[in-house]
């Protein structure tokens, strides 16, 4: 199994690299930008992608899609709730972010959904609050959180579909019951170190105590 994490673009997004090296198959979580670069280090490790899963539909963590799925012809996943607004970015916030929108979703995810690549998989958890369909995703002692939290922070609620009540909700009941030495993969560099745990968080977090 492999799982790297690479700060993209200008917005300080972390993309994850997860795969099966034995079997060459993998996937990227939130391909913001760099895409030439995120393959070449796939083909480093004789990985194939098959699959883009975004966390949710920001502009910010899918402005890649477009380019891989046209490289790689890899099918897009992203929650159900989130699919209606991937690839409908205001116009302005495209040119803001120098973007070119995302082609629709190829699959769309629920709660308990499992994704495989090769002998790897990841479970879906609904953790609603930053967006109404944001996902995390967990496997083997580690969750990549996207923008529901943070290391030492968690998602922004003062956007149009966002909910202070749904996210903690979210970040209580679905990432603070994983055991404490999980480890914690955000979706942006915003903290003290690039990875926390679920233990260090409830502990030190000041949005969300456990």
């Amino acid at each position: 199994m492999i799982v790297r994490q690479y700060e993209v673009g200008s917005f300080e997004i972390f993309c994850y690299l997860v795969g099966d090296e034995k079997l060459g198959e993998g996937l990227f979580i939130d391909p913001a930008d760099e895409v030439e670069m995120l393959l070449s280090e796939a083909e480093a490790y004789g990985i194939k992608i098959k699959y883009i899963v975004n966390t949710h539909s920001h502009i910010d963590h899918v402005m890649g899609n477009e380019e891989m799925v046209r490289l790689t012809r890899a099918q897009i996943m992203i929650h159900e709730e989130e699919a209606p607004t991937l690839g409908r970015t205001p116009s302005y916030l495209l040119e803001m972010f120098r973007a070119t929108p995302s082609p629709p979703a190829d699959l769309l995810l629920r709660e308990g959904d499992l994704i495989q690549v090769g002998q790897v998989q990841l479970q879906v958890l609904h953790t609603p609050g930053h967006s109404p369909g944001g996902i995390c995703l967990t496997m083997d002692g580690m969750v990549f959180t996207g923008d529901t939290l943070f290391v030492g922070a968690v998602g922004r609620t003062d956007l149009p579909t966002s909910s202070w009540e749904d996210l903690e909700r979210s970040v209580r009941v679905k990432l603070y019951s994983l055991p404490g030495e999980t480890l914690v993969y955000p979706g942006h560099n915003y903290g003290s170190t690039p990875t926390s745990t679920i233990g260090h968080e409830r502990l030190t977090n000041p949005f969300v105590r456990g």
